[in-house]
C-alpha cells in the first residue's frame, strides 16, 4: 500500500511508543532469557533526503499528494518518477515503508489525467500486477484515497477471479487502471485480448508490485506472461512502460530484466527516514524430552514466539509475530489468548491471527483494529507480510527464518514504519539453517539480500507459454527474438507433440481446448486434490497435487483451521481425498524411496580427486509407507504400508562425489559411509536457502554409497520443480562456500549423535536412518580441503 503519511505517528489512544532497548530489555528478564538471546544488532536512525517532484508530473497530481500529508517527496521517489516520464522501465528496490508507491503512482496518474482530456476514445490505460488478489484491493483503496480530487479522470478497479460476471464488461470498456494478478492476467486477460483491445492499444504503463515474490518456478512463468503481454501490445501498436517496486534485492535492475525481458535502470539508493532498529537473535531453550534416536528436543518456535507475544502484549507494546503456515499462526495465537486471559481477561481479545483464507471484511476488521491500537498482537502469515500498511507497530517477531535474508527485511520493516525506533526478534527453529543463523550473525547482518532467481528459458515453463502465444496470436520467426533462443528448439517438439501446427511462415495451436489452461503459473504440478468431508460432503480446502502422496494418503493425519481429520481414501483419479473428523493421538509422517539417474553432466570441476558436477537428472519418488507417532516426544508408534504410484521428475541437480583415498582420509569406513552421506545430504538441503532463494521444501536431495552412474558415493541436492528452478545451479557455483556453513553448523551443534539442529530433516523419506554426525564432518572436511581455490 502507498506510504501516504512519511512522517505520521501512532494513532491516537495508543500507547506511547517504548525504546525497543527498553522493550528487549523486559523480554529478557531472569537468567534463563537473558541465555535465549544469541546476539544483538543496532541499526542507528537515518533522516530523510528530500527532493521535487519533476515538473512534467501534473499539478493536480502534486496537490492531491500534499493533500494527504507530503509535501515533498524522497529522493529516490522524484527520481524513479523521473525516470518513468521518460518512458525508461525502472526498478524501485528500498526498504520497507520507503513510499514505493507513490514513486510509480505519481507518473502513471498524470499520465491518466493527461488521457482523460484527449478527445476521443477512452484516454491512457495502465495495468497493475500484484502477487495477491488482497495486495491488488489494498492498492486500489490507496489510489481511490489519493485520486479522490480528481473526479472520474481515474478510474480504478479490480479484475480477478472474485470480480462479480457483471462488473467484468465495465472494467474492460471504461477503467484506466486496472488491478490484477498474473494468474488472472494468463488464463484471463490476454486470451480474450480482441475484448480488451482498447485498453491494450492505450495501455501506457505496467505496474509489477513486489516484484521480488516472482522467483523461482513462479517467477519464470510470470516472465513468459509478460512477454505475451509485451506481444500483444505491439499487436495493438503500444509500447508501455514498466515499473517494477521491490523489497531490496541484490542485482535488481538484472532480475527485472530477466522477469520483463526489456532494459531496466535501478534505484537502489533509499532516501526515506528510518528510526533505529534493535535486532535480536533467539534461540529457545532445549527441552527434558527426547525425539527420534534419543535426540534432545528443543523448544520450538511456536511455543516460544507465543509466550513473546504474551508478555509484549503484557507491556502494550504493539506487535506482529509473523509465523510460515497457517496453522502456526492460529496456534500463537491461541496460546497468547489463553495465557493473556490467566493475566487479564480484557487482554486475551487484544490479540489475534491473521492469515489468508479470510474474508476480505475479516481482514479489513483486522488491519483496523492493529492500526487504531484495539489490537496490541497480532500472530500472521506471510499475507500480511506484502503491502499492507499497518504503521505504529512497535515489534515484530519472527518464527523461524523466512528463507531468504529479503524476506526477513521486509518482516522485520513492518515494525517502526512511520520513523519510531523498533525491535525485532529472530526466534529459531529446530533446524540447521535456523541453528546455524543465530550463531554465525554476521550471515544476516554483514551479507548482501539474495538475487532473485529465476529461468525464463526453462523449457518445461517455455512450452507451454508458446502455446499460449499461438493461441492468441500465430506464432512467427519474428517472435523468437520476444521469446528467447530456446523458442526455435521449441517448436519442432510442439509440432511433433500435435500441439502447435505449421502453416506457411506462422504456426498455430490446434486443439480445441484452450492453450493457457495447460499449465498452472503457479508451478504446483498439476489438479490440486480436493479434500473433501466424508459424511457431509463439505469441501475443506485443497492439497497441492505434488503433496498429496506425502499429505492426505490414506491413514494420513489431516489438520484445517485447528481441527484434526483422518484421510480414508485418497482417489487419485478424481483428485479427491475423503476425510472425516477424528482425535487421534498420534501425528504421521510419510516415509519415501527416491532414486536418482544423471541425464546429463553440463560441468564438472575436480575436487582433489573427487568431483563437483552439474547437470539433469531424474528422480524417482515414490511413498512406500507412514509412521504413526506421539505428538508430544515423536515416539514411533507403527509403521503401516501404503500402495501408491511413483512420480517422475525430471530437473537440475548438483552432485559430488567421493573417492576411496578420500574416504580414508576422513577415516570414514563402510559401515559408517552411508550415515555420513546421509547427514551431509539432509545438513546441506538445510543450508542452501542461504544461499539460493529458495526454501528446503522447494529443494530435495539423495545419497548413495554407490551410485550407478558415477560408480562412487554420490550425494545429490535437485530443484524440486519440473525442469529446474535456478537452485541447484546457485550450489553449484557458492559449493565452496555453502559447504563450508554446512560442515560449520553440523560441527558446532552441542548435540551428542544428530539432532532436528543439525542433520535430521523434517522431511526425510527413511526416518532420519541412517546417520553420521561425526563421519559427516570428517567428511565435508577432507572434500573442502581438496576443494579449488577461488
Amino acid at each position: 500500500m502507498a506510504n501516504f503519511s512519511p512522517t505520521g505517528g501512532p494513532s491516537a489512544g495508543t500507547p506511547a511508543h517504548v525504546s525497543p532497548r527498553a522493550v528487549l530489555d523486559r523480554l529478557t528478564t531472569g537468567p534463563s532469557r537473558a541465555a535465549r538471546v544469541t546476539h544483538t544488532e543496532h541499526l542507528p536512525p537515518r533522516a530523510a533526503r528530500y527532493a521535487v517532484w519533476p515538473d512534467r508530473i501534473r499539478a493536480e497530481i502534486v496537490a492531491a499528494v500534499r493533500k494527504a500529508g507530503i509535501e515533498h517527496p524522497w529522493a529516490h521517489q522524484a527520481r524513479a518518477a523521473e525516470h518513468a516520464l521518460d518512458g525508461e522501465s525502472v526498478v524501485v528496490a528500498t526498504g520497507t515503508a520507503s513510499g514505493k508507491s507513490l514513486a510509480y503512482l505519481t507518473p502513471v496518474l498524470s499520465a491518466l489525467l493527461d488521457g482523460s482530456e484527449a478527445p476521443n476514445g477512452r484516454g491512457t490505460t495502465a495495468l497493475y500486477l500484484a502477487p495477491t488478489k488482497a495486495l491488488a484491493a489494498d492498492q486500489r483503496r490507496a489510489v481511490r484515497a489519493l485520486a479522490e480530487p480528481l473526479g472520474t479522470a481515474v478510474r480504478p478497479a479490480v479484475y480477478d477471479g472474485d470480480t462479480p460476471v457483471e462488473e467484468r464488461e465495465w472494467v474492460r470498456q471504461y477503467a484506466n487502471y486496472v488491478l490484477t494478478n498474473p494468474d488472472m492476467l494468463h488464463r484471463g486477460i490476454l486470451p480474450s485480448h480482441p475484448r480488451w483491445s482498447s485498453f491494450l492499444r492505450a495501455l501506457r504503463y505496467v505496474v509489477i508490485d513486489e516484484c521480488h515474490t516472482y522467483r523461482g518456478v513462479f517467477g519464470s512463468h510470470v516472465a513468459q506472461v509478460l512477454r505475451r503481454l509485451r506481444r500483444l501490445c505491439a499487436r495493438y501498436g503500444s509500447d508501455p512502460v514498466f515499473l517494477l517496486a521491490s523489497a531490496t534485492a541484490a542485482d535488481p535492475a538484472m532480475a527485472a530484466q530477466r522477469l520483463t525481458g526489456l532494459p531496466v535502470t535501478e534505484v537502489a539508493d533509499d532516501a526515506s527516514p528510518r528510526g533505529e532498529v534493535v535486532f535480536a537473535l533467539w534461540e529457545p531453550p532445549l527441552t527434558e524430552l527426547h525425539g527420534e534416536k534419543g535426540a534432545p528436543v528443543r523448544r520450538t518456535a511456536t511455543a516460544e514466539t507465543a509466550e513473546l507475544l504474551t508478555d509484549l502484549t503484557v507491556q502494550g507494546v504493539r506487535s506482529v509475530a509473523f509465523v510460515r503456515s497457517r496453522r502456526g499462526a492460529e496456534l500463537i495465537s491461541v496460546i497468547a489468548q489463553e495465557r493473556l486471559a490467566e493475566v487479564d481477561r480484557s487482554l486475551a481479545r487484544r490479540v489475534a491471527a491473521y492469515r489468508g483464507g479470510y474474508l476480505p471484511e475479516e481482514r479489513r476488521a483486522l488491519e483496523q483494529a492493529l492500526h487504531s491500537g484495539e489490537l496490541l498482537g497480532l500472530a500472521a502469515t506471510t499475507a500480511l507480510e506484502l503491502g499492507v500498511d499497518v504503521s505504529g507497530l512497535d515489534a515484530v517477531l519472527i518464527a523461524g527464518y523466512p528463507g531468504t535474508r529479503a524476506s526477513l527485511w521486509q518482516q522485520a520493516g513492518r515494525a517502526g514504519r512511520s520513523g519510531q525506533g523498533a525491535l525485532a526478534v529472530l526466534v529459531a527453529r529446530d533446524d540447521p539453517l535456523d541453528t546455524y543463523l543465530v550463531h554465525h550473525p554476521e550471515a544476516l547482518f554483514q551479507q548482501p539480500v539474495e538475487s532473485t532467481v529465476l529461468d525464463p528459458d526453462n523449457p518445461y515453463v517455455l512450452a507451454p507459454h508458446l502455446c499460449a502465444a499461438a493461441a492468441e496470436l500465430p506464432l512467427t520467426e519474428d517472435d523468437f527474438a520476444l521469446f528467447g533462443p530456446a523458442a526455435e528448439e521449441l517448436l519442432p517438439q510442439l509440432e511433433a507433440a500435435k500441439l502447435l501446427r505449421r502453416r506457411t511462415k506462422a504456426w498455430h495451436w490446434t486443439r480445441r481446448e484452450r492453450a493457457a489452461d495447460l499449465t498452472d503459473i503457479r508451478g504446483e504440478g498439476g489438479r490440486p486434490v480436493q479434500v473433501v468431508e466424508e459424511g457431509t460432503g463439505r469441501l475443506l480446502g485443497t492439497v497441492d497435487a505434488s503433496a498429496a502422496h506425502t499429505t492426505v494418503h490414506e491413514g494420513a493425519v489431516h489438520l484445517h483451521q485447528g481441527r484434526t481429520y483422518l484421510v480414508r481414501r485418497l482417489d487419485l483419479e478424481d483428485s479427491v481425498a475423503l476425510v472425516e473428523e477424528a482425535v487421534p493421538p498420534y501425528s504421521t509422517t510419510a516415509r519415501d524411496t527416491t532414486a536418482i539417474s544423471i541425464l546429463d553432466t553440463d560441468t564438472e570441476i575436480p575436487w582433489g580427486p573427487g568431483r563437483l558436477c552439474y547437470g539433469s537428472v531424474e528422480v524417482t519418488n515414490q511413498v512406500v509407507s507412514f509412521l504413526r507417532r506421539k505428538l508430544i516426544t515423536g515416539e514411533v508408534l507403527g509403521e503401516t504400508k501404503l500402495d501408491l504410484p511413483p512420480r517422475t521428475l525430471r530437473t537440475r541437480a548438483v552432485w559430488w562425489t567421493v573417492t576411496e583415498d578420500q574416504l580414508d582420509a576422513a577415516r570414514v569406513n563402510p559401515e559408517i559411509l552411508g550415515g555420513a552421506l546421509h547427514a551431509a545430504e539432509h545438513a546441506s538441503i538445510g543450508m542452501l536457502p542461504l544461499f539460493a532463494t529458495c526454501d528446503r521444501w522447494d529443494i530435495g536431495g539423495v545419497s548413495v554409497p554407490l551410485h550407478p552412474d558415477t560408480l562412487l558415493p554420490t550425494v545429490f541436492v535437485y530443484d524440486g520443480h519440473p525442469g529446474g528452478a535456478g537452485f541447484a545451479e546457485r550450489a553449484f557455483h557458492t559449493a565452496r562456500e555453502w559447504l563450508t556453513a554446512t560442515r560449520e553448523a553440523i560441527a558446532a551443534c552441542e548435540c551428542e549423535a544428530g539432532c532436528p539442529s543439525c542433520i535430521q530433516s523434517p522431511k526425510c523419506g527413511n526416518g532420519n536412518d541412517p546417520l553420521h554426525k561425526r563421519g559427516a564432518v570428517r567428511l565435508l572436511t577432507t572434500l573442502l580441503r581438496d576443494a579449488p581455490s577461488e
